[in-house]
């Protein structure tokens, strides 16, 4: 039985989101949660790990669920299943409830929530099925003022920002592209990405929002952008510098990578059902031939 999970959590006290030894992190706490809930030892698939720091609205993994652990699952006691005779009416309830259950797992004012469980599609795969990843950036600049209700999740800099410049140059490096300029070099594996929407705006409260959102994203890719952008903003760079230095192919110190606590991950996009497995199954052949 495999379980999708739509997640959502605050990661300001979580070394990111893969497992290390030691350290707390979000998968580390959510196995452990599943693990008292459900025994054995879960192993979470994730669409996309974050770093240390980053947040998360619409987070999402599945897990596969041995004979035992579904047995575990299933018994469960609630109005919901009190007069339920048929397996599968049972089995969909324990699978809505477990989202509440691991949630209460984790205290009063859990810094990780599991927002939904459900059963997951034939062929569906938190990882290798998606087809897109969004996320949002948040800078408080001298326009907006710093709010310190907002300092968990917003970066703040000094200098006023032109909003107008910075979307102009954030919407010049729409497409697909090498981005090696913009990532954190990794071994074999290759930095070439398809860029689908890059904007920004201000909001009520006059805090700049990036809206990102790509096929897939490199190491520090979304903050390295941002932090172009926020250079083109103060007047660092030019519009059309982001573009060249991207198809240079090469990193400059104009193009810092912005803190993490600006970074939240807000939706991973998937195809229609019928499609899961073939896009699974091409994702995992594109990724073996990059090694």
């Amino acid at each position: 039985m495999r379980i999708r999970l739509d997640i959502a959590y605050d990661g300001t006290h979580f070394r990111g989101w893969a497992v290390q030894p030691v350290l707390r992190t979000v998968q580390g706490t959510l196995e452990s949660a599943l693990s008292l809930v459900l025994g054995g030892e879960p192993r979470l698939v994730v669409a996309g790990r974050t770093d240390a720091g980053v947040h998360a609205t619409g987070q999402v993994a599945h897990i596969d669920l041995d004979e035992d652990q579904q047995r575990r699952l299933r018994n469960v006691r609630g109005r919901g299943v009190k007069n339920a005779t048929d397996a599968e009416t049972l089995t969909d309830y324990a699978v809505g409830a477990l989202a509440a259950r691991l949630t209460g797992a984790g205290g009063a004012y859990p810094d990780v929530v599991v927002r939904r469980t459900s059963l997951a599609p034939e062929g569906f795969d938190a990882r290798f099925s998606a087809v897109w990843r969004r996320y949002e950036y948040r800078i408080a600049d001298r326009v907006a003022g710093y709010n310190p209700m907002e300092r968990l999740r917003t970066t703040s800099v000094r200098s006023s920002l032109d909003v107008e410049k910075m979307d102009a140059a954030a919407s010049s490096l729409i497409g697909l592209h090498d981005w090696a300029a913009y990532c954190r070099p990794k071994e074999r594996a290759t930095t070439i990405r398809t860029l689908l929407e890059f904007d920004w705006h201000r909001d009520e409260h006059g805090i700049l929002v990036a809206n990102v959102k790509a096929d897939a994203f490199c190491h520090s890719m979304v903050r390295a952008l941002v932090g172009a952008c926020a250079a083109v903003g103060d007047g660092r760079l030019d519009v059309e510098d982001v573009a060249e230095i991207r198809d240079e192919l090469q990193r400059v110190p104009e193009t810092k990578v912005l803190a993490a606590r600006g970074l939240t991950l807000t939706a991973v996009g998937y195809p229609n059902d019928e499609l899961l497995a073939l896009r699974a199954e091409q994702t995992r052949r594109r990724r073996s031939d990059e090694q």
